[in-house]
């Protein structure tokens, strides 16, 4: 079943300008539920646009994107915002941690706008670090984490709104192979839990990983191919 249908999907930038570029190029996908799909391609290849698309962080030129079934592009700004909210969670490459707060109140952010009781919001974050094996460094400032803290507070904080699509960014950009093994364990776990994950990467350690369904190969802002 197609959670995620993307149909004749473009995007350009600065468009009629003498510098316009064209990210991406009337792709097609469906990206099933319940799923581990990556995107593969070398850097500029249009992946991280792709992923942007897809998890409604910016609109298409042209083309549709469905989500369950519900095209979702043409949705005004606060309904695309409230279904980001809700269905994505994000790992970025860069883990973007806020400097001076604790690993908890960074993980717990997403969760704010919601206007959930701060204290349901704390005790999910908790359980979620008892989870990840990480409960001791809740109250550390995020610049004393090493890098496996930092990257399994980010997967926290991706998943505050129990979301039920995980979006990854070349999420082993700044990990050492034996803390990429170790992500891949954990994305293998949410998987399992049911989530549907899309991640983007030209690392063989992602895309050779067992716990991959499907790559689909990108290159020049098109799909080349998909291996299963």
């Amino acid at each position: 079943m197609a959670m995620i249908e993307l149909r004749d999907v473009r995007k350009v930038f600065n468009s009629g300008k003498p510098n316009e570029f064209s990210a991406v190029q009337g792709i097609s996908l469906n990206i099933e539920a319940g799923k581990v799909t990556v995107l593969k391609g070398p850097s500029g290849s249009g992946k991280t646009t792709l992923l942007t698309l897809i998890g409604c962080m910016a609109r298409p030129t042209a083309g549709r994107i469905m989500l369950s079934d519900r095209e979702i592009m043409s949705l005004p700004e606060r309904f695309l915002t409230e279904i980001r909210r809700k269905t994505f969670g994000f790992i970025f490459q860069q883990f973007n941690l806020i400097k001076g707060i604790t690993a908890l109140e960074n993980a717990m952010l997403p969760a704010y706008p919601t206007g959930e009781k701060f204290s349901s919001i704390r005790k999910r974050g908790l359980h979620l670090f008892e989870l990840f094996n990480i409960a001791r460094k809740a109250n550390s400032k995020a610049e004393w984490l090493s890098g496996g803290e930092a990257q399994r507070v980010t997967i926290v904080r991706a998943l505050m709104n129990n979301p039920s699509v995980i979006i990854a960014d070349e999420p082993t950009a700044h990990l050492d192979t034996k803390l990429s093994v170790e992500l891949m364990d954990i994305l293998e776990k949410l998987k399992e839990d049911g989530k549907t994950l899309l991640l983007a990467s030209h690392d063989s350690l992602v895309y050779e990983s067992g716990a991959v369904d499907r790559v689909v190969n990108v290159r020049d802002g098109r799909i080349e191919g998909a291996e299963e």
